[in-house]
């Protein structure tokens, strides 16, 4: 594990390199999430490297005071503008609350990437306020929630269930409301056409969180973006259908490096 010191405060990646010579990928996680739900993607870093970081407040960063909505997820895309300016990547990959983040990177940071991919998110991530509530009142109610089929999964195997409420107790109660409140507030649907960064947009066929036509959306109104579905899987499609996002997203970076060496 690595780190980097930034705004006063140090976020934690981890790198994989195995000799890949494709543009090194930089992956954000989800609400309630750490840098441990990327752990497949690792596999693709013979072809290209991967980073995946905790954003703050997540895994072995530190944490921000900042509230919930425009500030917090500002100070998530310092995050990964740090690590992306540590380690030279040049794609960003989010799922969710990640997909916002790398959004917001790619609005708002003077950044030059080769690619974005966005993965389980949207431009626009309204919460259910039921699952809002939950969050605030009840923790265990509100993760509960989300592992109700075609949420978070769709048909994974126990331990990787037991893992993901693991991870989001580990994470807490507090960062992970103020994770989904980030989403709740988030809505960048009339800025897409700014985007001039290749992007893919990629879903699990059964997520009912950030369903398909969320990522029809965005394929519909960035200039230059394609548009991917994993059969099997829900929200955390690179956790249930790694082999399937692996090659999808490997896919997307082959033509896109053969176009620029063309």
């Amino acid at each position: 594990m690595e780190r980097v010191t930034h705004d006063g405060r140090d976020t934690a990646y981890r790198v994989s390199d195995r000799g890949g010579s494709g543009p090194t990928i930089c992956f954000v996680h989800g609400s309630g999430g750490s840098k441990d739900v990327w752990k497949s993607q690792a596999r693709l870093s013979d072809r290209f490297p991967t980073v995946a970081l905790d954003l703050s407040g997540h895994g072995d960063s530190d944490d921000v005071d900042a509230p919930a909505g425009p500030e917090a997820l500002d100070a998530y895309a310092d995050d990964v503008a740090a690590v992306v300016a540590a380690t030279g990547a040049t794609v960003v990959c989010g799922n969710s609350l990640g997909g916002a983040v790398a959004l917001r990177v790619a609005l708002e940071r003077d950044i030059a990437l080769d690619g974005l991919v966005l993965a389980g998110t949207g431009a626009k991530l309204s919460v259910a306020e039921p699952l809002l509530d939950g969050l605030a009142t009840d923790f265990n109610r509100a993760i509960d929630a989300l592992h109700e089929p075609d949420r978070l999964f769709h048909d994974a195997p126990a331990e990787y269930v037991e893992l993901s409420r693991a991870g989001m107790r580990a994470c807490g109660r507090a960062v992970t409301e103020r994770d989904f409140r980030v989403c709740h507030a988030f809505d960048v649907r009339d800025r897409l056409g700014e985007i001039e960064t290749p992007s893919l947009a990629v879903v699990g066929e059964h997520d009912t969180l950030t369903p398909p036509s969320y990522h029809d959306f965005l394929a519909d109104r960035i200039d230059d973006c394609e548009r991917a579905t994993i059969d099997g899987a829900a929200h955390l499609a690179m956790l249930e259908q790694p082999a399937a996002f692996n090659a999808a997203l490997s896919s997307f970076l082959g033509r896109r490096s053969a176009n620029t060496t063309e």
